[in-house]
């Protein structure tokens, strides 16, 4: 999935023409990224913020005039909010690699390093590029692009493994009645909750990611829903009420305004997570996985206090989804539900 004005597949390539090192005549065969040459240093930038390119390479070697505008073009991206994430690569002389690296280049190369080093320093820069700009600033957890990657690894890899959707109860009347800041802090004590309890139960094979606001996903084994679900949802409840003030906290909810001004009682916030697990189903696609894991978040929202809610339903013979749903309803610990599933 492509983010509207991000040009994934295009480099942009900043050269007088100087005669192109063969490091990188053998990366271009070998990544296969369309390139948009060009001379002019002012259609780096215009072209950088029409479509954000992949890549931006600026070959600043020749005269000492030519290396200031091509230099001059790496600060112009590295201070733009839009641009600066695009990450840029300098091809510079022996002596100008400090002031490319000083211009914010996020690597640099001279003319006659060699191919295989060349290679993996180039394929590093991506692979931090794409941590970068998929990671929330404020929990540090990847974003959907490395949720999808993540689903998609373990639909194809035939695993057992479920797919949890956490979400918070009640947290936009939180933000409304506390704050942005208080709301930021409650986010990130999630993110800790999740990454913590996830990667302390199941270290090798637990995945946590940020989706987005107060919505997180995060992938397990199979076997391991039941402990990390309860242990979540004990974690949470026990340290959430630490984040209103102690009359909210000895009361148990507070006054708040509707969306048409009406005062109504706001619980303290709860936690919902809807799980989805291949133990009865067959996914192609990480969005069937990412589009059941949404309903099953709604219906674990309909249900009273944290809770886990886990898909039941089972495909048919034909792998379409089955109309039958099982109602078991299970406690599965203090606070903490396993649901049968939508009926």
């Amino acid at each position: 999935m492509t983010a509207s004005g991000y040009n994934a597949h295009v480099a942009v390539y900043l050269t007088q023409e100087q005669g192109e090192p063969a490091w990188l005549t053998s990366w271009w065969d070998r990544v296969q990224i369309p390139r948009q040459q060009t001379r002019e240093s002012g259609e780096v930038c215009e072209r950088a913020l029409k479509a954000r390119p992949r890549l931006i390479l600026i070959d600043a070697r020749g005269t000492a005039s030519w290396e200031a505008q091509a230099l001059g073009v790496c600060r112009r991206l590295k201070r733009d909010s839009y641009t600066s994430i695009v990450p840029v690569l300098v091809i510079a002389s022996a002596e100008g690699l400090v002031p490319a690296f000083e211009a914010g280049a996020d690597e640099v190369l001279h003319g006659n390093v060699g191919e295989e080093e060349a290679a993996a320093r180039l394929s590093a820069m991506l692979r931090r590029s794409d941590r970068d700009t998929d990671t929330h600033p404020s929990t540090r957890l990847p974003g959907t692009r490395e949720i999808e990657m993540e689903l998609g690894r373990r639909v194809a890899s035939g695993e057992k493994f479920a797919a949890c959707y956490a979400d918070l109860d009640h947290f936009k009347e939180f933000n409304d009645r506390y704050g942005y800041h208080h709301g930021d802090q409650v986010i990130r004590l999630l993110a800790r909750i999740l990454h913590d309890v996830v990667t302390g139960l199941c270290p090798e094979d637990g995945f946590v990611g940020h989706i987005g606001g107060d919505d997180f996903l995060y992938t397990i084994p199979l076997a391991a829903v039941p402990r990390v679900c309860d242990e979540v949802i004990r974690v949470f409840d026990e340290l959430i009420t630490l984040q209103y003030s102690e009359q909210d906290r000895r009361v148990g909810y507070f006054f708040g305004k509707d969306r048409r001004g009406q005062l109504h009682r706001v619980p303290l916030m709860t936690l919902s997570i809807g799980v989805v697990t291949n133990q009865r189903r067959h996914f192609t696609r990480a969005t069937e996985v990412s589009e059941l894991a949404t309903e099953m978040k709604s219906y674990a929202k309909t249900l009273w206090g944290s809770v886990w809610a886990v898909d039941r339903r089972r495909d048919d013979a034909e792998g379409q989804l089955s109309a039958r749903t099982s109602a078991e309803s299970l406690r599965a610990g203090s606070g903490t539900r396993s649901a049968g599933g939508q009926s």
